[in-house]
């Protein structure tokens, strides 16, 4: 069974063979075209679906859910899907899990943006910065507070989601030099889940835990595939890039960063590192860790009812 049905729930879990691959699927159908599960959101009173925030592309439109009652301004949490950026879709069945925001009070926003098959890095980071722009731009006609808004990821989502934590001010993002931007995209909370972060040494890593698999650097690896080539034939400046902890300062939002240690996609030391990166340059009050001690990648741990609290419970502390 391929990787990439395991990341989407499918069943048979322990039969993984490696990472997430894209080069042998069809065109236009990452992943080998197979159906993922979807959420199930009929039973959500409001909701505004498939908002364009952009128009180069129609994967540029997001979906926001709003408590069944009040007028707000209510608190956002921005959803950012994973799938090793070349996969995922904004209505998967992982909002069955962050849905359950609107009964804390929260707004919930799920963005869609280019993949790796269709247009390589920066442009998924590209296509999150314009979400925020727009949903901030926005936010008294759907009712959300633009001062109260956190971006949420895992895997892939947790990489973007830690970006956007940096609060990079327009321009300053790669592809951003030349562009005329509307408003920022600030954020006040951000939360990554099992993101990769630094690709370079993720093979290394996979090879000394002994638990995750050790094919990133191959040409056709989800990172590979995002940036444009064979990691290993890519340079350290590029790949930096692409990597969150290049982007540490000052303005970076409070950050809770969640991973497993039993992780066979995105090695352990992968958000080890990082976290300690952010404490080295900012102090440790500015971001909290939870390892998850036998949690696998996606694994069901991270939707438990411990975890919600903990998740539910950080943002109390840091958007309300």
């Amino acid at each position: 069974m391929s990787e990439e049905k395991k990341a989407f729930g499918v069943e048979d879990y322990d039969s993984l063979e490696g990472s997430l691959r894209f080069s042998d699927a069809p065109e236009g159908e990452p992943g080998g075209g197979f159906e993922m599960k979807m959420a199930d959101i009929s039973w959500v009173k409001r909701k505004y679906l498939d908002i364009p925030y952009a128009n180069q592309s129609k994967a540029q439109c997001l979906d926001l859910y709003l408590p069944d009652e009040g007028d707000g301004p209510f608190p956002l949490v921005v959803h950012l899907h994973g799938g090793g950026f070349g996969m995922g879709d904004k209505r998967d069945d992982h909002m069955d899990t962050y849905l359950k925001g609107l009964e804390h009070g929260y707004a919930i926003a799920s963005v869609e943006y280019r993949l790796s098959g269709e247009a390589i890095f920066p442009a998924a980071v590209l296509d999150c910065r314009e979400a925020f722009r727009f949903l901030r731009r926005n936010a008294k006609q759907y009712f959300i507070d633009p001062d109260r808004i956190c971006a949420l990821g895992g895997s892939a989502g947790g990489n973007l989601a830690a970006i956007m934590g940096m609060n990079i001010p327009n321009g300053q993002f790669p592809g951003e030099e030349d562009l005329v931007l509307d408003g920022d995209c600030t954020v006040q909370a951000a939360v990554d889940q099992f993101g990769p972060m630094d690709f370079r040494p993720m093979d290394d890593q996979a090879r000394a835990n002994g638990v995750s698999f050790a094919d990133h650097d191959t040409p056709e690896s989800a990172e590979s595939s995002y940036m444009g080539g064979a990691l290993s034939e890519l340079s350290d400046e590029w790949l930096a890039k692409a990597n969150p902890a290049t982007y540490i300062n000052e303005k970076m939002a409070p950050m809770l960063v969640e991973h497993g240690c039993m992780d066979r996609l995105v090695p352990f030391m992968q958000s080890v590192n990082f976290v300690n990166a952010i404490c080295q340059k900012l102090g440790a009050g500015r971001v909290e860790f939870v390892p998850l001690p036998n949690a696998d990648h996606e694994d069901k741990e991270y939707s438990s009812d411990w975890n919600m609290k903990v998740l539910w419970g950080w943002l109390d502390r840091n958007l309300k």
